[in-house]
C-alpha cells in the first residue's frame, strides 16, 4: 500500500536512519536530507555517513549521495541522501510524508499548511501544533509510542545506563573547533585512551568498552557536543546494528504513517 509514496526524512543519524530504512522497506521512495558536515556519532548505521564517504549502507539498505538537481522522481534501489540543511528538496518535490529527526530537542515553527504529513521525533515538538504526530525518543514503556495529541517528554540531557554508566559513557568536546579521530569505530578501549582530540585538547574516555560511535575526522564541533559513545558491554556489541532504541522509533514512525494513510487518523 506505501508503493512509490514519496517520503522526506530530515536529518541522517540513527533514529532518522533507522526509521528512513523501515519505510523503505516498507515500499515508499525515501530521501534524507543532511547537513555539509553531519555530527552523527554511530556512523556504521547513519546514512549521514555517506556524505562523507559517497555511500553508507544500513543492515542491508544503501544510502547514495545524490546532489540536489540529481534526485530522481522514478523508484531506486537505494536511499538518496542529499546535502540540504534548509529543506529546498520539499519545495522541489511533491511529498507525501516528512519526518523530522534532527533531534534538536529545542522548539519549533508552527507547521505551515500543506498536503504533506509531518512526523515529529522527540523533545520539541507537539502533535497539532508544529507536526501531526510525534514519536516518543525517551527510553522507558512509551519508547516508540505515537502521539497524536500534546508533546514528547522533555529532553533530560541524561543518556541511559548501560551496565549503570550514563554520562561518563557519552564522550564530548572539551572545547569548540575541529575533531581529529584517533581511535576507530569498534575498537575497544580502556580508561584514558585518546578516543580523539579537539585543536589539540584530548578527548579520552573514562570507562571501558567498545567504541561504538566517534564524530567523523575535520568535522567542527562545538564545546560539550557529544563525539563519541563507548559501550561498556565491550567485544560482544555490534558497531554496526541499529539500537533497539532505534527500531522501536522506527516502527513508531511507520505506524503513524500507515494510520494516516489507512484513514485511521
Amino acid at each position: 500500500m506505501l508503493s512509490g509514496v514519496p517520503a522526506v526524512v530530515r536529518g541522517g543519524g540513527e533514529l532518522a536512519s533507522a526509521a528512513a530504512r523501515l519505510l523503505f522497506l516498507a515500499g515508499m521512495r525515501v530521501v534524507v536530507l543532511e547537513r555539509a558536515q553531519p555530527l552523527a556519532v554511530r556512523r556504521l548505521v547513519s546514512f549521514a555517513d555517506a556524505v562523507f564517504g559517497g555511500e553508507r549502507e544500513v543492515e542491508g539498505v544503501r544510502g547514495v549521495l545524490v546532489a540536489l538537481d540529481a534526485v530522481s522522481h522514478e523508484a531506486a534501489p537505494f536511499i538518496p541522501v542529499v546535502v540540504d540543511p534548509d529543506g529546498r528538496f520539499l519545495a522541489r518535490a511533491e511529498v507525501a510524508v516528512v519526518v523530522d529527526a534532527r533531534m534538536t530537542k529545542r522548539g519549533h515553527a508552527a507547521r505551515r499548511d500543506g498536503p504533506a504529513f509531518l512526523v515529529g521525533l522527540g523533545p520539541g515538538f507537539t502533535a497539532g501544533v508544529e507536526v501531526d504526530a510525534v514519536v516518543e525518543t525517551q527510553r522507558g514503556p512509551d519508547l516508540g509510542r505515537v502521539i497524536w495529541t500534546g508533546a514528547a517528554e522533555p529532553d533530560t540531557s541524561l543518556p541511559s545506563p548501560v551496565l549503570g554508566f550514563t554520562e561518563k559513557r557519552v564522550l564530548r568536546a572539551p572545547r569548540t573547533g575541529i575533531f581529529r579521530e584517533r581511535i576507530a569505530i569498534g575498537a575497544v578501549v580502556v580508561p584514558g585512551d585518546v578516543v580523539g582530540d579537539v585543536e589539540g585538547q584530548p578527548v579520552t574516555t573514562p570507562i571501558a568498552g567498545l567504541l561504538r560511535g566517534v564524530l567523523k575526522d575535520g568535522v567542527h564541533i562545538a564545546e560539550g557536543a557529544k563525539v563519541g559513545d563507548v559501550d561498556p558491554r565491550g567485544p560482544g556489541v555490534n558497531a554496526a546494528a541499529v539500537s533497539d532504541k532505534a527500531r522501536a522509533v522506527a516502527a513508531g514512525v511507520l505506524e503513524a504513517v500507515l494510520l494516516r494513510r489507512r484513514g485511521l487518523r
